[in-house]
């Protein structure tokens, strides 16, 4: 998760951009989808329906592991340290479920699995196997079923367990943060796999917050990762023994003769390149399989859960349905495999969750429980803590059920039949293509931005394909998709029309025989290479202009009234909820960002906090360069967006009107609880 605190979750991920002429200033499709967040929920609550299981008072069930357990229970681990048995959680019959505490004292559990009789969590430390010998619902054996060293930092959490196809447990370690992510106790950032009777293998390294991972229908594992140092943005990795992730801080660990790789910290370069070429010349390194734009889907990522319902939870079938908790919502991923490395796009799928989605599970009857908390870790969703059920209505959803990469473009297959004329209409689809830094920098923005004219589409007989020919395909590059001309037979849009496809490799195959006669398009890159700029802030300029004054003004004569220092403090909130100064002050702002998350501070017109907050969200892919500042009349003064460990003083004359102006961290999923008040009075 983050390397921070969405469960971990340093991160987050981003939205989209407009094009020609003004490539350089992205506007996506994924801002206009976003524009009302309960206006999305409601058409999505028509074909997937959420029901809230009632929780009892005095329950805090801050949801860290969720399992089925026999006779249709759940099993619920909290972060609290509980282990809960939950009967009736259907409410069938209209009843109510019943709680009841299985096990208590554990050291903040975030997994919990059953095989044979017996819950499995990893707490802090340790494997733990939880017994009920005498029958009577209550765990009275705690066993040891295999324990790891621990440094003692904050940041050290452990995920799991999830049964291999052979019965073993894999477990995942995060990364410690001191300012950067660090693997400060042995195997911290690797997976490691557990027999049943406590042998110890480690997997693979390269993980900084591996939260949420499972298997696909073929038994392949792939985890979730959040953005963070070297992690540009969140997305999916396909994960197998010896492979290395992209984080070098668990790579101290490959001297052990336990280790299946033998690469070093040092043979990892520093430059800012794309992953995908640095993956070219660095054994072993495997970039995702599928990246997920940093705050346009989500911004920390959490479970994997596969459909294996066969069809009872929609037409999604074998696709993997990934958690966020920062935005409370559900993505969707089909993955294909072209020479034998995975691909594949990812669709926004179901949001307004109450609070952040950690955990998923299947229930017996294809519903899906979604297990939430935000402590620390603030959620669009407002509640601490819930547990709810995702039910599919029956009805079908018009979506783009899958998207396939071809050698001259993409193919995609609906779930209901198309218009023919939208759908054969190229101006119906808008295709740009982007990729991250790849360094130690905490994130990137999107780099390398590249429209790429769709020149020709055929759709089949049956209504239910498209396939487009698109000019100048890139590998390695992620692709942003829109189809918001779409409209299915009956006339309807597309209920998500904005996907993204990670081409890590470009299909041999047949070609359209349709040709383009179009005269191709200049294209301009929207985002240039630059590093990390002064201050600290992250890649891309600010201007520094009255809203941001970074040098004491001329006409200040060398001094100032008053210095003000406000510091972000863990949970995403500023240790200072309310200043006071007078009308006219000549003030000196500092923000110091000792937190583990990248941070801003906005002070902003009196009541328009709200405002500000959605207009920052609603940036993009053009966001992060941005540094989640719109351009707005409300934002009155602001920083940079400062990296981990960094500050910046800002200078400004205090609002003349008294009154009380707010300031707020903008960045996506932090203005929920990181506010404050700059009161102006005489």
């Amino acid at each position: 998760m983050r390397a921070t605190s969405h469960i971990t979750r340093g991160a987050c991920v981003a939205l989209l951009c407009a094009l020609l002429g003004a490539v350089a200033a992205v506007a996506p499709a994924a801002a206009q989808q976003r524009s009302a967040t309960s206006s999305q929920a409601a058409a999505e609550d028509r074909y997937y329906r959420l029901i809230t299981i009632p929780i009892p008072e005095g329950v805090v069930l801050e949801v860290g592991g969720m399992t089925n357990l026999p006779g249709g229970q759940l099993g619920i681990a909290t972060r609290r340290g509980d282990v809960w048995i939950v009967d009736d959680p259907y409410m069938e019959a209209g009843t109510q479920p019943h709680f009841s505490r299985f096990a208590r004292g554990l050291h903040e559990p975030l997994g919990l699995a059953y095989r044979d009789g017996a819950l499995y969590t990893a707490q802090r430390g340790e494997l733990t196997r939880l017994v009920d010998r005498d029958g009577d619902g209550r765990a009275d054996r705690y066993e040891t079923v295999y324990s790891w060293p621990l440094s003692g930092n904050y940041h050290e959490y452990s995920y799991g367990p999830v049964f291999t196809p052979d019965g073993n447990m894999l477990v995942t370690l995060n990364l410690a943060w001191i300012g950067y992510g660090a693997s400060l106790a042995k195997w911290r950032g690797w997976a490691i796999e557990i027999t049943p009777d406590g042998q110890m293998t480690p997997i693979a390294t390269g993980l900084r917050s591996p939260a949420g991972y499972g298997y696909n229908l073929d038994g392949e594992l792939f985890y979730a990762e959040n953005q963070g140092d070297w992690v540009g943005s969140g997305g999916i990795t396909h994960l197998e023994r010896g492979d290395f992730a992209g984080n070098p801080a668990g790579l101290i660990w490959t001297n052990e003769p336990e280790s299946p790789l033998r690469l070093r910290p040092e043979d990892v370069p520093d430059t800012g390149e794309p992953e995908y070429v640095v993956a070219q010349r660095v054994p072993g390194l495997k970039p995702p399989a599928v990246w997920f734009p940093h705050t346009v889907l989500g911004i920390s990522t959490s479970d994997i859960l596969v459909d294996s319902t066969g069809g009872r939870f929609g037409p999604f079938a074998g696709q993997l349905f990934v958690g966020d908790q920062g935005h409370s919502k559900i993505m969707r991923v089909f993955l294909e495999k072209v020479d034998g490395v995975y691909q594949g796009v990812v669709f926004p799928f179901r949001e307004g969750f109450s609070s952040g989605v950690l955990r998923m599970i299947w229930g017996t009857d294809a519903s899906m429980f979604v297990g939430m908390t935000n402590r620390g870790w603030a959620s669009t969703g407002r509640a601490p803590f819930g547990l709810q059920r995702l039910v599919w209505t029956g009805e079908m959803p018009f979506e783009a059920q899958k998207v396939e990469a071809r050698p001259d473009g993409f193919e995609i297959t609906f779930t209901r039949p198309v218009d023919p004329a939208s759908a054969a209409d190229p101006t119906s689809y808008a295709i740009q293509s982007f990729t991250y830094h790849y360094h130690h920098t905490y994130g990137s923005p999107p780099i390398d931005q590249q429209v790429h004219p769709v020149t020709a589409v055929e759709v089949s007989e049956d209504g239910l394909r498209a396939r487009l020919q698109v000019e100048g395909l890139r590998q390695g590059y992620a692709h942003e998709i829109r189809m918001s001309g779409v409209r299915s037979a009956e006339g309807e849009p597309l209920l998500h029309d904005t996907g993204y496809y990670t081409l890590n490799r470009i299909p041999a195959g047949e070609r359209m025989r349709t040709t383009s006669t179009s005269e191709r398009p200049t294209v301009a890159a929207a985002a240039s290479r630059n590093e990390s700029g002064g201050g600290g802030s992250v890649a891309g300029a600010v201007a520094t202009g009255a809203k941001r004054q970074t040098t004491i003004p001329v006409g200040w004569n060398g001094s100032v009234d008053r210095t003000v220092t406000i510091r972000t403090v863990p949970g995403m909130r500023f240790d200072l909820a309310e200043v006071t100064v007078q009308p006219g002050e000549r003030i000196r702002l500092v923000l110091e960002n000792p937190d583990d998350m990248l941070h801003n501070l906005l002070v902003v017109a009196p009541g328009a906090a709200d405002r500000v907050v959605e207009a920052a969200m609603n940036l993009g892919l053009s966001g992060q360069t941005q540094h989640y500042v719109p351009d707005s009349q409300d934002v009155l003064f602001h920083t940079a967006l400062l990296q981990p460990g960094t500050q910046e003083a800002i200078y400004f004359q205090a609002p003349s009107e008294p009154g009380e102006y707010p300031y707020v961290c903008t960045f996506p999923g932090h203005g929920i609880t990181m506010r404050g008040v700059l009161r102006v009075e005489e």
